[in-house]
């Protein structure tokens, strides 16, 4: 079975052409700068060289349509013809309290994935597209929706909800819903495959290291807790993003500095965090190059550990201990730095970091815990688009059953 996997946002069209019961990808890339000068595609067949492809992009039907011809083409696709792709799989950032699970699309689930733009206005209006286009395009091929949110239904509400007045709540849905739910289902579920283990008799924290960044405590399998909330804004220091401050703040910045309601979400979302704060760059790289000589870099990596352990000990708390830690995204996998920092004062808890394997120059799954570590710690790349292909390849066989 072929699965193509889509990932639409505002300007770029990413895409993985995936067999989910060989656990391989065909071919992938992505599309960007949709409705902009410049457009351009590039695509990577599993055997063969990347190329590149521009063109006039208009909007996300025409980008669909590349990634067709594409995976068409004779000398760079790898299928023949439309009718090998067996199905799509789309990601779909939110999905409110309806959606616990993935689904089969039909008219009922747009509807409620256009309900679901306020709670997600950069991110689900262009998801959407992306599955309005694919359907016009792949007409008999099944589509299916995997949504951020969904893995994270199962926290109790004592940890969802906000201290607000409560028929904000029954009105407009305000609550925690947590997203990246994807990647620590992903992560998760890999570690109790590494170290050999039910998930169901594990406590893990899994750390989502990116540009955006979440943190979540997963408890015998099922999250029961996570740093992001009603939207990605919430909790870690992020590339871009504030993460945790006092609400009243931003209530008096705009004051001050006589913000619209569009000013302040656009400081807050995008000139917050690791950039606000180093004044140098949104790159945690950039960040680390240079720590030794700026004291502005070498506070703000040290404001992002910091928040980072105290979840992990807030969680540990909350699940009643900790089993294993788990770092993923390209801060979690590349930087040893980031993790050395943020677990060097965690050694109450009973973890033990070896410092020859954290700061090996190694890639791929690996454990950094010593003999002595009570706690489990290991870097697991995520795989995103393999879980949305083996939830789709699920959900379509269990449909024509």
């Amino acid at each position: 079975m072929n699965i193509l996997v889509l990932n639409s946002g505002s300007s770029s069209v990413k895409y993985q052409m995936i067999d989910p019961q060989k656990k391989m990808t065909l071919a992938k890339g992505v599309v960007e700068r949709i409705g902009m000068a410049g457009a351009m595609l590039t695509h990577k067949p599993h055997d063969r060289e990347e190329i590149r492809l521009s063109g006039e992009i208009l909007d996300h039907k025409v980008a669909i349509e590349y990634v067709l011809s594409i995976l068409l083409s004779k000398n760079h696709g790898v299928i023949k013809d439309k009718s090998e792709i067996d199905a799509v799989g789309h990601r779909v950032v939110h999905g409110g309290e309806v959606f616990s699970q993935s689904v089969l699309i039909s008219s009922e689930v747009i509807k409620e994935i256009a309900r679901c733009m306020d709670y997600a206005p950069l991110h689900n209006p262009p998801n959407l597209k992306g599955i309005r286009a694919t359907q016009a395009l792949l007409p008999d091929a099944p589509q299916v929706c995997v949504f951020d949110t969904a893995f994270h239904q199962t926290m109790p509400d004592y940890a969802y909800m906000y201290g607000l007045p409560h028929v904000l709540y029954k009105r407009h849905g305000i609550r925690r819903y947590g997203f990246h739910g994807t990647s620590h289902f992903y992560i998760s579920d890999r570690l109790a495959e590494l170290c050999g283990r039910s998930l169901g008799e594990l406590k893990v924290v899994t750390c989502h290291l990116g540009n955006g960044c979440s943190v979540a405590a997963i408890k015998q399998g099922k999250s029961i807790d996570t740093s992001m909330g009603f939207t990605p804004l919430e909790g870690l220091l992020m590339g871009t993003r504030s993460g945790d401050l006092d609400p009243a703040v931003v209530l008096h910045i705009m004051n001050k500095e006589e913000l619209s309601m569009h000013e302040a979400n656009t400081m807050l979302n995008k000139h917050s965090g690791i950039q606000g704060l180093s004044g140098l760059s949104s790159d945690m790289r950039e960040i680390e190059e240079e720590y030794d000589e700026n004291n502005r870099a070498r506070l703000t990596h040290h404001v992002f550990c910091y928040r980072i352990t105290k979840y992990i000990g807030a969680y540990a708390a909350a699940m009643g201990g900790l089993d294993a830690v788990v770092f993923t995204g390209g801060i979690g996998e590349n930087s040893s730095l980031v993790r050395q920092n943020v677990l060097k004062n965690l050694d109450f808890l009973g973890i033990t970091i070896d410092p020859l394997l954290n700061a090996a120059d190694k890639k791929g799954e690996r454990a950094l815990h010593n003999d002595k570590s009570r706690v489990m710690i290991y870097v697991i790349p995520t795989n995103e688009e393999l879980v949305i292909a083996l939830d789709t390849m699920k959900i379509v066989k269990a449909a024509k059953n």
